[in-house]
This record gives C-alpha cells, sequence and structure tokens, in this order.
C-alpha cells in the first residue's frame, strides 16, 4: 500500500481502509483531502477491494477547517486572475469514485468534516458523535457541496434547519433525521462499521457497483455544480466584517455579534 502523510491505509476482508491522521481535531485541508482520493482511487483499481471504511484516529472524525491557518486550507488561490477550485476539485474526486464507503463517526463530524463525511454511502455513529453545518454562525455560505448532498439525505427542510441554525446535532438527533444509519457504543464503532462494509464486500463486486451506480447517477455532477455557487459565495463573504466576527467569536467560545457587513 502507497504511504501517505495524514492518513493511514490497510486492507481487511476486501474492504480498504482510510484512517485519517491529524489528531487531535483531524483538521481538513487541500492535502488531506487530496490523500484521501488517492487512497479511494486506488482502491477503485484494486479488483480484490471491494468496499470501504472511512474513519479516524482520536475524539474527533473531522472537526473542519482550521481558520487559524487559512493559506494551508487552501479553499481558492488566484493563477491568472481565475479563481482554481482546489479543495473542492478534490473533494469532487471524492464523489467520482465507484465503490461502498462506509463512515465511522466517533467525534466531531463539523463543517467541511460534515461534508466528508456525507461522500459516504452509510455512516455509523457513536453517542458521543457530534455533526454541525456551522457556516451560517461562522458569518460565510456552506461548502463541500453540502448543498447538494444534505437535502438529498435529509430532506430540503431539515437540511434548511441544520443551515440556518447552525445548530449541533448528537448521534442520537442524526440516526433520527436519518443523517446516522445506525448508533452504536463508541467502544463497538470501528468494528460495528467494519462489519458492513464486509457485509457489502460480499456481494457481487459488478452487480454491486452498477447498482450504487444507478443510486447515485447524478451525484458527483450535482455536487461539481453545487460548488460553483458555494465557492463564489464563499469567496465575498470571507472579506465581510461578519466572517472576521464569526472566527473570532468561535475562537473565543462566544456568541457572535453579527452586523450584516
Amino acid at each position: 500500500m502507497p504511504t501517505y502523510k495524514d492518513i493511514g491505509t490497510s486492507v481487511t476482508d476486501r474492504v480498504g481502509v482510510v484512517e485519517i491522521r491529524k489528531p487531535p481535531n483531524n483538521f481538513f485541508d487541500v492535502a488531506l483531502i487530496h490523500q484521501i482520493a488517492e487512497a479511494f482511487e486506488a482502491f477503485d483499481a484494486d479488483p480484490e477491494i471491494r468496499s470501504v471504511l472511512l474513519c479516524a484516529e482520536g475524539k474527533a472524525f473531522c472537526a473542519g477547517a482550521d481558520f487559524s491557518s487559512r493559506p494551508e486550507t487552501g479553499l481558492v488561490t488566484e493563477e491568472g486572475g481565475q479563481i482554481t477550485k482546489h479543495l473542492y476539485k478534490e473533494a469532487i474526486r471524492l464523489f467520482r469514485t465507484k465503490k461502498p464507503i462506509v463512515a465511522a463517526i466517533q467525534g466531531p463530524a463539523i463543517g467541511g468534516g460534515l461534508g466528508l463525511s456525507l461522500v459516504a454511502d452509510f455512516r455509523i455513529a457513536a453517542p458521543e458523535a457530534r455533526f454541525s453545518a456551522n457556516f451560517t454562525r461562522l458569518g460565510f455560505h456552506p461548502g463541500f457541496g453540502l448543498t447538494a448532498t444534505l437535502p438529498r439525505l435529509v430532506g430540503q427542510q431539515k437540511a434548511a434547519m441544520i443551515f440556518y441554525t447552525g445548530r449541533r446535532l448528537t448521534g442520537e438527533d442524526a440516526l433520527a433525521i436519518g443523517l446516522a444509519d445506525q448508533l452504536v457504543p463508541l467502544a463497538d464503532l470501528r468494528a460495528t462499521a467494519q462489519a458492513l462494509a464486509a457485509e457489502i464486500a460480499v456481494s457481487a463486486p459488478l452487480a454491486l457497483q452498477s447498482t450504487r451506480e444507478t443510486l447515485r447517477r447524478g451525484l458527483a455532477d450535482a455536487i461539481e455544480a453545487a460548488t460553483e455557487r458555494e465557492l463564489v459565495e464563499q469567496e465575498w463573504q470571507r472579506r465581510t466584517a461578519d466572517f472576521k466576527e464569526g472566527v473570532k467569536a468561535m475562537g473565543e467560545r462566544r456568541t457572535p455579534d453579527f452586523k450584516g457587513r
């Protein structure tokens, strides 16, 4: 197996395993998403691998972006006056991979971390899991294709509630609205997610992949279109006083005082 800086990979019972290894928060950046995409595509190319388990070490699944280090987050760059979607291009690669993915969510999946969890076909969560699209609480538009993936999964009304309030959902909350597929004790989480991925891997691989393609047909294209809008809105909102206040308030663990400018 290839060696990566921020993830570990292995294969067990025809299940390819990707473990995020950036404790304590497992913050994402372009490099992390690129590595996960590389691993997923390598699994696609291996006929012995039938399904994928996505998991993370430590207390957080992925606590989103590290706003104290935006250059490393790399949401956009300017090349010849053109905006290039580095992060979102890498994210779209994840949605274009072919084999079923099970995610094990042991703790926070926040912002882009929530978006990463929705790459998976199934989410197994512990009661300690926390899900939040906290973008509006930070003063900017949701990203990582969430405006396409979240309504598809939980419905337009529930997605709007999650986006508009920025509230945190527990593992129990997520299970109740279909954001999580199964809730298990933390001690059993990894084994349960592995077992589901192994159960999926028993199915005929050609039939499995073609069925998944039918069910997810158009999803990656919809996400690519959604990220075009998300990026444009995020870019101008990142220059607002509200965004600065949102990030400052998050760091100070207080309610933000937005002014609408």
